[in-house]
């Protein structure tokens, strides 16, 4: 006992001891660990929310109303610039003028990409659309973070004039542009940069006295690009000016963002710079400069130095579309270089122009009003990991709502509800409100079409349900000019609205057969209790003539009995004694039902099976005194009426995929048929793959339209390689 009160005497006073040489150690090697310490919160927080980027590559840039927009979608990993496997889903809209949405498509990723096409609508009025494109995650930070592409739409036949959009922000963040005020506020310590020597940055640092004997003469040098580490160190100050070198090849292609920390490791000042990728581009386009219509056309891609590439996992879209006088849209390497991470449209900025072609001076002064909206070192250096609203959707959907009472008040939270799947294999799902009142289920990923059924498990108090919609209504504030005098449209337009009308005329249409469902986990075809107690078929059974008689002869331990005008089902144990204090779950076809009247006025004829649980299961925090499961023959509950306070509806998680249709003369038979073919995209491929020699060959048929086609390519490997690459072939008679 007197060693033990004598060690509770020792222990805190050398904690205490341990804890004092601990901070002697921190502060005698401030250097060294304050450069671990910002290198290893940065990493963390890089790996616990990573940052995805869209791009959305589409056949063309100007459309006729009534066209299909054929597009293709890539999603990358910001950190390691290669294709993302985090998000599974993709929301792609297209935004009128007014910013309202034209068309909303859930798009299936897989790999790091996906496609699809939007019939566009040939009502729609001449104007500025926009392409717009995030995932899940991408929706806690918008309406900044996410792809966004203009496209312009003509109605040659109906619109008098044009609607043009005009973002308000001129593209920048303005919330992001305040938080400068967190470096700026501080001027003991700033920070200017030479990014003009072709092989060494210079980093001009000015600090006051007061600095110098607050921090011991010391800073720490940071510089990070797009979620990756160049440099980290600590420097000394000699006196108020101080210049460091740093050598280029330390620092990766991109925005490279420049932080000086004071002896505490706090942010003081920061810059951010550009260092272009020295690197050509790796893909080339080898095809004939001209030839005649409805003539089959050989074109061959080479990526150059493929042994280093892993051409097995490029994924490659090629268009080939007539050329127009629209410029302005860059490329996907090019966009990537800004991605979405700085609330800056580089579209809008550069004007068509190529980032490397932008003299050096300028692209610097463009980067004195941005700030990262991913990569904020508050957040970074802080303990309390900021919380996201939107999760990655991994492997599934996530379908979210809100639950309100009968005056429209909010429910409140640990409140149930429960989504079931009519079908012969029971699925069930349960979630409870949170202090918002809202839920979320997750859903299978997949093409097909579901019947989903969601209740309040409580119906005694007649809640009423909200389904909110998956894409976000957060949009970016701009102004419509209607533009009404009425223009000539350029001679390409009208050309290419007559190749339309006379393709409608005829009936062409360029979407073809569905694609094969791209892999995906299916979903469990197991019933989700197992296997039952006791499962009672009841071919193998006489026939009776209501389902009172069939519980009473055939299913002793389950009493359906009526009380007055009112059915109740009790579970009972051989001896007739009642198990449980409430009674079983009722499902019929798998959805759960709270009237057991309904399963007695059901017609023993159309009833395949009854499924019973006599044990008490759970579910997470549902619990189940048993179940009984009456399966229909037809098992998609269309004879029973839904609940008055459940909500039916047909749900398909992502759209489907079609083919690209185009026509093929290679018969002869084809080659003499009379119908003209006036096809504006000639060919559209948003899935190539090169062979193991880095080429690709390709093979498609002109139309009978003569004129200039713009061949365009873009695309990513798996190790981050990005390929942009353009060509103009021309067709004449």
């Amino acid at each position: 006992m007197k060693f033990f009160q004598k060690l509770i005497r020792i222990v805190p006073a050398t904690l205490f001891l341990l804890c004092f040489l601990v901070m002697q150690h921190v502060f005698g090697q401030g250097k060294a660990d304050m450069n671990d310490y910002l290198s290893q919160r940065f990493q963390r927080y890089c790996e616990l929310f990573p940052r995805e980027e869209v791009f959305v590559s589409s056949d063309q840039e100007e459309y006729i109303a009534g066209e299909e927009l054929w597009f293709n979608i890539w999603s990358v990993d910001k950190r390691s610039s290669s294709p993302s496997s985090n998000s599974k889903i993709i929301y792609l809209e297209l935004l009128n003028p007014e910013n309202n949405p034209i068309s909303q498509k859930r798009i299936s990723i897989v790999k790091g990409s996906g496609q699809g096409y939007i019939e566009l609508p040939d009502t729609l009025t001449t104007g500025t659309y926009t392409i717009r494109a995030y995932t899940n995650w991408m929706k806690n930070f918008l309406p900044f973070n996410c792809f966004m592409k203009d496209i312009k739409i003509y109605n040659p036949f109906r619109s008098r004039f044009s609607k043009n959009k005009i973002i308000a922000e001129n593209g920048f963040n303005p919330e992001i542009s305040k938080n400068n005020s967190f470096f700026n506020s501080n001027q003991l310590l700033t920070l200017k940069v030479n990014n003009l020597r072709p092989d060494t940055l210079e980093i001009f640092v000015n600090a006051a006295g007061k600095y110098l004997s607050d921090n011991n003469n010391l800073f720490y040098l940071f510089i990070q690009t797009h979620g990756k580490t160049n440099l980290v160190s600590s420097e000394r100050i000699n006196d108020e000016h101080t210049k460091i070198g740093i050598p280029k090849n330390l620092l990766i292609p991109g925005i490279n963002q420049i932080t000086l920390f004071n002896f505490k490791g706090q942010p003081v000042c920061e810059r951010y710079i550009y260092t272009p990728d020295k690197r050509n581009n790796l893909l080339s386009i080898h095809v004939a400069d001209s030839c005649r219509t409805r003539s089959k056309v050989s074109l061959e891609l080479n990526i150059e130095d493929s042994r280093t590439i892993n051409t097995n996992s490029t994924n490659l879209s090629l268009s080939v579309s007539p050329v127009t006088n629209r410029k302005g849209n860059i490329g996907f390497s090019e966009y990537m270089i800004f991605g979405s991470e700085f609330g800056l449209l580089p579209e809008r900025i550069i004007k068509g122009k190529k980032i490397n072609e932008l003299p050096r001076e300028l692209m610097d002064s463009l980067l004195l009003n941005i700030k990262s909206n991913w990569i904020d070192w508050k957040s970074v250096l802080s303990d309390t990991l900021p919380e996201f609203k939107f999760k990655v959707e991994r492997e599934d959907h996530f379908l979210t709502g809100m639950l309100f009472t009968s005056n429209h008040q909010l429910a409140p939270p640990g409140e149930f509800l429960i989504l079931s799947t009519p079908g012969k294999i029971p699925k069930f799902q349960y979630a409870k409100t949170n202090k918002e009142a809202k839920f979320t289920f997750n859903i299978h990923v997949g093409e097909e079409v579901q019947d989903l059924i969601i209740q309040p498990d409580d119906v005694s108090k007649n809640y009423g349900i909200y389904l909110e919609s998956s894409f976000s209504d957060k949009y970016l504030a701009s102004e419509l000019r209607v533009d009404s005098i009425r223009k000539p449209m350029p001679s390409y337009l009208s050309k290419m609205g007559i190749n339309y009308q006379v393709g409608k005329i005829y009936g062409f249409s360029s979407v073809g057969i569905p694609f094969l469902t791209p892999y995906l986990p299916t979903a469990n075809s197991k019933r989700f209790y197992g296997k039952p107690d006791e499962e009672i078929i009841l071919k193998d059974w006489v026939k009776l003539s209501s389902m009172e008689e069939v519980f009473f002869e055939i299913v002793p331990q389950v009493k359906l009995k009526k009380n007055g005008s009112i059915y109740e089902m009790l579970l009972v144990d051989p001896f007739g004694k009642i198990l449980y204090d409430t009674p079983p779950v009722i499902m019929i076809d798998g959805v759960i039902i709270k009237d057991p009247g309904i399963i007695a006025n059901l017609d023993p004829e159309n009833v395949e099976k009854i499924d019973i649980v006599k044990k008490r299961y759970i579910v997470g925090d549902y619990l189940f005194n048993g179940i009984v499961n009456v399966i229909t023959s037809s098992g998609d509950f269309s004879n029973v009426a839904v609940a008055q306070n459940a909500i039916n509806f047909q749900y398909q998680v992502i759209d489907s995929v079609h083919t690209f249709k185009s026509s093929d003369y290679s018969s002869l038979e084809m080659n003499n048929r009379h119908e003209p073919d006036f096809r504006n995209t000639l060919y559209w491929n948003p899935s190539l793959k090169s062979e193991k020699d880095g080429k690709a060959k390709v093979e498609f048929w002109t139309s009978d339209i003569t004129g200039d086609y713009e061949v365009k390519v873009q695309g990513i490997t798996s190790e981050g390689k990005i390929f942009t690459a353009y060509k103009i072939i021309n067709v004449k008679y």
